[in-house]
């Protein structure tokens, strides 16, 4: 983490606990800080799986904090104070905000000045922050990858709020070996979270092979910097060959993914229509998108698209496939 953050950011190895990948670390951090029953503001579109770490098992609901097209799906203070009011009528306890940044499914990134005005929020409502921030070293655009790792040094801001996420499944591409890790400055949250993360421990030989490799430092950086120009050459291409297909993406700078507008293709436009043309990709072309809808998206018609899991020359294929799919809807309308 260290390192991804080009030194500008010293981590205590004492403030850290490890578990088996990122999804167990929201999900111990869910039960520290949450108890069943209470609620984390989360900003939308979000990533799917929250779903399964925060309520599943914690019981802690989730409440989506609605970011829309026009502002490229950014979160705004406004839109955060208004779920909060509306979440204290019903008499539900809000104890923290969940965000990702870099965002999944979007590829945005949050500004420092964001950061700064999340933690105001933060502490005016009492509440805590989590940061899963494990598309950190996965950005290709040239906006810079600020971690709220970076920007809470100041004396007046209270970082026994802040807990970090991250993991090497994605900036690594060891989704396989689950090595994650939870980076809090509060000291009762780390003592559970130890206790909890017993239950999802990194295995022995994962953590000699990890521990060999992280210790190569000319090593990570150079798979960094290669991962970044392979990840920024492969979301060039997809989304240019989306384009030419009449396709437009929202504008990112990190992630493996784009979130792409597919909503002038669904009928009706709801989220029915959403499914249906889902269904389409999957039946007709054989491509697994996900629908807007399974990331809380009020927006019908918006997809998330990886991009990384194939090869770049095998790009072409997969456009082709999709304007067979976008020609038989136009046809069809």
């Amino acid at each position: 983490m260290h390192q991804l953050m080009g030194g500008s950011v010293k981590f205590d190895p004492s403030n850290m606990v490890l578990t088996a990948g990122a999804t167990p670390a929201i999900e111990i951090l869910s039960f520290c800080l949450a108890d069943q029953g209470n609620a984390l503001l989360v900003p939308t579109p979000y990533y799917p799986g929250f779903d399964r770490d925060v309520k599943w098992r914690p019981g802690v609901d989730l409440i989506p904090v609605h970011c829309r097209s026009s502002d490229n799906f950014s979160l705004s203070i406004t839109a955060l104070e208004q779920a909060f009011s509306q979440a204290r009528k019903r008499g539900v306890k809000v104890r923290g905000i969940l965000i990702s940044n870099p965002s999944n499914p979007v590829g945005n990134m949050m500004t420092q000045d964001m950061l700064y005005s999340l933690l105001d929020f933060a502490e005016e409502k009492n509440i805590h922050i989590i940061a899963d921030e494990v598309f950190a070293g996965s950005t290709y655009g040239s906006k810079k990858f600020v971690s709220i790792a970076e920007i809470i040094d100041s004396e007046y801001i209270d970082k026994s709020r802040v807990h970090i996420i991250y993991g090497l499944s994605k900036d690594l591409s060891l989704a396989g070996f689950r090595v994650g890790v939870i980076y809090s400055y509060n000291n009762n949250v780390l003592a559970a979270a130890e206790k909890l993360s017993r239950f999802s421990s990194i295995s022995t030989p994962t953590q000699r092979l990890v521990t060999s490799m992280l210790s190569d430092k000319s090593f990570i950086q150079e798979y960094f910097e290669t991962n970044r120009n392979r990840i920024r050459e492969a979301h060039d291409a997809f989304v240019e060959g989306l384009s030419e297909l009449g396709i437009k993406c929202a504008e990112s700078s990190a992630g493996m993914y784009c979130w792409a507008d597919m909503s002038g293709l669904i009928r009706p436009y709801s989220e029915k229509g959403e499914l249906e043309l889902w269904e389409k990709f999957m039946s007709d072309a054989k491509i697994n998108i996900t629908p807007g809808s399974a990331c809380h998206c009020i927006e019908p018609g918006w997809f998330r698209i990886c991009f990384t899991t194939i090869a770049l020359e095998d790009i072409p294929l997969v456009i082709e496939r999709i304007r067979r799919v976008v020609e038989s809807c136009k046809s069809s309308s």
